[in-house]
């Protein structure tokens, strides 16, 4: 898979380890987490608007649910947090589709932020990813036994967090510190109160699945277009995920810069109104599951933009009995893991011979 930080994925914006102080959905973004945590700051004296922010955030305790079967937790400086979109299609969210009764973890990306909190990578892993799923337990307390070749989104569907963060932490031997989910609709509302994000298209876009309909040019999306950007798969590329992928990591990066320009501070009502929204939108562990705690987090973060952040896609190919699949490849894959467990930038030599999805030069 092309490495995303080539200048032919780019969107052009216009417009210590281990734990932060306190408590710790089709989603996306890095920024989702961020923008929310960044809102937080300065927020947390103020006594009603402290308790009901406190009170629009729900967590999940991921320690308790894993035990100590799960890697080494290094005090190294870095911190490996996996962010999740989920498709399901409950509530609000049964605009995009019909409830099923399942929820699987249609975006993943495990964000590594280097000793010294001034650089990030990113890698997406695509949702066809097959893996081999370890023994997991579902939300009534039944054991879901291992399974050899699954999606890797069927993680979440089958154990919920949970699960989906053994599956990772099982696929690399690095140990997650924190993990967040962000929602269809509270993504859309986080963009809107961002007031939308500026783009550039090279070709025309027409998705009838994401709904989205874009000439060439310049954009400011809303938050439904924003969210049927980073859902378009068919309409670009190849057609694959690894296309969507594309996409969404280019369209983080603008939103980063977007944040950093956007005037929160300058007015009490949109601090509060975004800070509303983001703590609505997201479901963090235990460890980040409070103001103060999502504060200190964002803090931790708010030197990086986004040309400190570097994102790719997990090396893989097409599965040569299902080519609807893709599987890892098995050196390249590796050599990510093993430079983030080192706290060193990922070669980008790892996505020579990977599959690409072919839509890099959509948006600039």
């Amino acid at each position: 898979m092309a490495d995303q930080t080539s200048s032919g994925s780019r969107i052009r914006s216009r417009g210590k380890r281990r734990k932060p102080p306190g408590k710790g959905r089709r989603a996306l973004t890095l920024l989702a987490w961020s923008a929310a945590g960044i809102a937080l700051i300065g927020g947390s004296g103020l006594g009603y608007v402290y308790f009901t922010l406190n009170d629009n955030i729900h967590g999940v305790d991921i320690n308790a649910a894993l035990g100590g079967d799960r890697p080494d937790d290094v005090d190294n400086g870095s911190m490996d947090i996996l962010v999740l979109g989920s498709d399901s299609r409950s509530g609000a969210n049964s605009a995009y589709g019909a409830d099923e009764g399942g929820a699987r973890s249609d975006t993943a990306m495990i964000v590594h932020v280097y000793e010294g909190h001034k650089k990030a990578s990113v890698v997406s892993i695509p949702r066809d990813t097959l893996v081999t799923r370890p023994m997991c337990t579902d939300a009534k307390g039944t054991s879901v036994p291992a399974q050899p070749r699954a999606m890797f989104n069927t993680a979440y569907e089958v154990g919920g967090p949970a699960c989906a963060v053994k599956t990772v932490e099982t696929m690399s031997g690095i140990r997650m510190d924190h993990f967040i989910e962000v929602d269809f609709t509270g993504f859309k509302k986080l963009i809107d109160e961002l007031g939308g994000v500026e783009v550039t298209t090279t070709r025309p876009i027409k998705d009838g699945k994401s709904h989205l309909d874009l000439q060439p040019g310049a954009h400011t999306l809303d938050g439904e277009q924003s969210l049927g950007l980073v859902r378009t798969r068919k309409s670009v590329g190849d057609g694959s995920d690894l296309g969507r992928i594309q996409l969404q990591q280019a369209f983080i990066k603008a939103l980063v810069d977007q944040v950093k320009s956007v005037g929160v501070f300058t007015s009490p009502k949109k601090l509060f109104d975004l800070a509303d929204t983001a703590t609505k939108a997201i479901t963090p562990d235990s460890e980040l599951d409070s103001v103060d705690a999502l504060t200190g987090f964002a803090r931790s973060l708010a030197g990086l933009g986004a040309d400190d952040i570097q994102m790719i896609t997990l090396p893989v190919q097409y599965d040569t009995v299902d080519p609807n699949r893709v599987v890892p490849l098995l050196t390249a894959s590796q050599q990510v893991w093993t430079a983030l467990k080192q706290d060193k930038p990922i070669p980008a030599s790892v996505t020579k011979d990977a599959a690409t999805g072919q839509a890099a030069d959509v948006v600039q």
